[in-house]
């Protein structure tokens, strides 16, 4: 039952009948956020009284008089200026509550009546390069979109769009054939890959920054000090406002000077620091046409060259087993993971298709589409024939289309793609598909206590292996004290190691779940396994707390379940905690809304706070009568249901003890 969707249909209908259209603002029927304002709230009467010329308090009133909820509701109360109060009947939450104590799946969610189909398309690795903690934010954040919408019954397909066809495979192929070390090479292939493809991108960024940055930036220190030359002297002007602005001009020209001398600084001392080390020095001054070198493996590469392709063969396999071993540990799994190679031949037909519906234009020799208000065209192929990103999503659109049909394809990548997908969309509208729905999910940044992108302390991105290890490393040892602080532990040794996998594992991952997407945020240690707060140690605490009720009583759940035993709502607490556990499929459904996880994050906090309240106000095993004893050990365990349920939909697994 989703009991905010059913209120919104009833005001919709009593809106509809008391004006034409009225009945768009039945979506500002929200949860109440206080509890003395009844149990959801209403404020639909003040933007129809602005609308309607009216006072907003007797629109409200006629609202009421049109409003069917006698069955769900106490009689509504109209406060303030127009607010309606709505509070549900405890008969209602009752019924509806005991329905779920039964259901071992649903919990009440009811799968939607109008199932769609989506295609998420997350993670997305680049498989010649380790997974660093950037792609935390797309894996979470993607894995837990396809929980949350089978569990509200649409068909999700899962598409890991992987990375394995790029340039960084050029860079793979160069360092191997010029900087192999065999026997690392099969002692850890995976690790010596990752080594050739640094020490090639440091070369081909040492004579990128050689060749053409330094040249740009001193052009342009010389172009802006001749500018200042010839800037008037504002003393010179007689208005003080032509003075004001040209004093500002002035300072801001000096203040870009600064800015670029000191890019410069900082790149001649980055091409020093390559010039004097002892390795790269010299590889530096040997390979000087590295970077069009690297572009003819890839080339060659995606030209189906022998030497290449087998040994993108003998590469691949291993990447992949890596990539596989850390989604493993984040418990995340792919329907599909159809990579870049996938769609090599199918680019040239895109590109041909789209020339012949007359989308493509000619630009300095490169093939574009032309889109209404951008400057910058969406380029598909480049003057010397290659194929690009954009091509490849664009035949990733065709065969998705194609294969699955689907009424949505979902993006969860970097808001730094955002000009990009725009883009895409757009051409993907002219180009015919224009019923499918396209969502760019977006997310900001993972930082570091500095504010700063999270980084090593030599400046490269924190491997995601590492940053796994840690996290349990740091929640085996809270484990462990834990248990050892208890006159007799009771975790074996194998106990505590799945433990603190389960516990610094679903820290990372909630942490960043339960921030809004769209923001960046501070990665702490410390505060994801804080054991109070908003966080997976205090979600799986709870769990576990709840549980635990259980062993002390001798209480043998499943018959309880079974027995019919009704429950009772005699205390404020019991009815808060009732409200909270029915209201599971409502916050799902708003995760859906708007693809954003922190509502389900938000809400397990809250129902975890409404069972404190509960367990600190009414006594359970030791509760006045048998039957008050069994209602509330049947919230406990509704409570500890919803809890794993709404953990498990954020791919994060509970524990029994902690």
């Amino acid at each position: 039952m989703n009991l905010l969707a059913d209120l919104r249909r009833r005001f919709r209908i009593a809106l509809e009948l008391l004006d034409t259209g009225a009945g768009e603002v039945a979506d500002m029927v929200l949860p109440s956020k206080d509890p003395k304002f009844g149990d959801y709230q209403a404020n639909c009467a003040m933007p129809l009284g602005k609308r309607l010329g009216r006072p907003p308090r007797e629109i409200a009133q006629e609202i009421v008089d049109r409003l069917d909820v006698a069955d769900l509701c106490d009689p509504p109360e109209i406060a303030g200026p127009g607010f309606i109060n709505l509070r549900i009947k405890d008969d209602w939450l009752l019924k509806n509550l005991s329905q779920k104590v039964p259901d071992q799946t649903q919990l009440g969610v009811v799968p939607t009546e109008q199932p769609r189909t989506f295609v998420i398309d997350f993670s997305s690795p680049n498989v010649a390069k380790p997974m660093h903690v950037g792609h935390i934010r797309s894996t979470v954040i993607g894995d837990a979109l396809c929980r949350i919408l089978r569990q509200l019954g649409h068909r999700v397909i899962s598409d890991n769009h992987i990375g394995d066809w790029g340039t960084q495979f050029g860079m793979i192929i160069y360092g191997y054939k010029n900087f192999a070390d065999d026997q690392a090479f099969e002692k850890d292939t995976v690790g010596e890959l990752s080594r050739l493809y640094k020490l090639v991108n440091q070369l081909v960024e040492y004579h990128v920054i050689r060749e053409k940055k330094i040249p740009a930036i001193e052009q342009q220190i010389v172009e802006l000090a001749a500018r200042l030359e010839q800037m008037h002297d504002a003393t010179e002007l007689e208005d003080p406002k032509d003075r004001k602005k040209a004093d500002k001009r002035h300072r801001q020209a000096e203040g870009q000077l600064v800015e670029l001398r000191a890019t410069l600084d900082s790149l001649r001392n980055h091409l020093s620091a390559v010039e004097n080390d002892s390795l790269l020095g010299p590889l530096a001054s040997e390979h000087a046409q590295i970077g069009s070198a690297v572009l003819a493996e890839t080339a060659a590469l995606h030209a189906g060259d022998q030497t290449n392709q087998s040994l993108w063969d003998r590469f691949l396999p291993a990447c992949l087993e890596s990539i596989d071993e850390t989604y493993q540990r984040l418990n995340v799994t792919f329907d599909h993971a159809l990579g870049e190679s996938f769609y090599h031949d199918r680019l040239a037909g895109v590109v041909e298709d789209l020339t012949e519906r007359g989308l493509v234009r000619e630009s300095e020799g490169a093939k574009c589409v032309f889109l209404k208000d951008d400057d910058a065209p969406f380029i598909v192929q480049k003057k010397d024939g290659a194929f690009l990103y954009a091509t490849t999503d664009l035949a990733t659109v065709e065969y998705r289309m194609s294969e699955w049909t689907p009424d949505a394809m979902i993006y969860v990548v970097d808001h730094r793609q955002s000009f990009h997908f725009k883009q895409l969309f757009e051409t993907v509208k002219l180009w015919g598909y224009g019923d499918v729905q396209l969502e760019h999910v977006s997310f900001g940044t993972v930082l570091g206590e500095d504010g700063r992108p999270y980084k090593t302390r030599s400046g490269t991105a924190v491997g995601l292996g590492g940053l796994l290890d840690e996290a349990v490393e740091r929640a085996l040892k809270i484990v462990c004290e834990n248990d050892d602080a208890r006159d007799t532990p009771l975790l074996s040794q194998e106990q505590r190691q799945t433990n603190a996998e389960r516990i610094g594992i679903g820290a990372i991952k909630y942490a960043d779940l339960a921030h809004n997407r769209t923001s960046d945020y501070v990665f702490s240690y410390d505060k994801m396994l804080a054991m109070n707060g908003n966080t997976a140690a205090y979600m799986q605490y709870s769990y576990a707390r709840v549980r635990s009720i259980f062993g002390k009583g001798d209480i043998d759940i499943d018959s309880l379940r079974s027995s019919g035993s009704p429950l009772q709502l005699t205390h404020p607490s019991e009815r808060a905690l009732a409200l909270a556990l029915l209201q599971l499929s409502e916050t799902l459904q708003r995760v859906a809304t708007d693809f954003r996880p922190n509502h389900l994050t938000a809400y397990l906090f809250e129902l975890a706070s409404a069972y404190s309240s509960f367990f600190e106000h009414c006594p359970v095993l030791k509760a006045e009568d048998a039957g008050l004893r069994n209602s509330r050990l049947l919230l406990c365990d509704l409570t500890a249901r919803t809890i794993a349920r709404g953990l498990n939909l954020l791919g994060i697994e509970v524990v029994e003890r902690m």
